[in-house]
């Protein structure tokens, strides 16, 4: 009896994984940007060309909406994507630039001037 309640929660559980796997891998997140992007495109051109009367706006307005929601929706998500990488590689960059710093100031010679005596 209790199998109806745990299946929601697997689906949750899924999701969660899922997104933690995309934003914690580089390479994974660029190919997820790319792909909505494309996607996203695929849609744009499809929806200007033979999907033109499907979706017309004064014919059709709720499919109208629902195409361009799902354009903007995907669009939207590669645009965060892409602030978050952003975000984790300025991040990344500073990390590096202050092992860099620990490992010249840590390296200088004794008796040597440092670079903080020279400037």
């Amino acid at each position: 009896m209790d199998e109806p309640s745990d299946k929601p929660l697997q689906k949750v559980s899924f999701v969660v994984h899922a997104t933690r796997g995309v934003i914690r891998d580089q390479n994974v997140r660029r190919k997820t940007m790319f792909i909505l992007l494309v996607v996203a495109l695929v849609l744009l051109f499809s929806g200007s060309t033979f999907l033109a009367t499907t979706i017309n706006s004064r014919e059709h307005p709720g499919w109208f909406i629902f195409f361009w929601f799902v354009c903007g929706w995907l669009t939207l998500t590669a645009m965060l994507l892409a602030f978050f990488d952003m975000l984790m590689v300025r991040l990344q960059a500073r990390r590096a630039e202050r092992t860099l710093r620990e490992k010249i100031s840590a390296a200088e010679t004794p008796g040597w001037p440092s670079a903080r005596d020279r400037e």
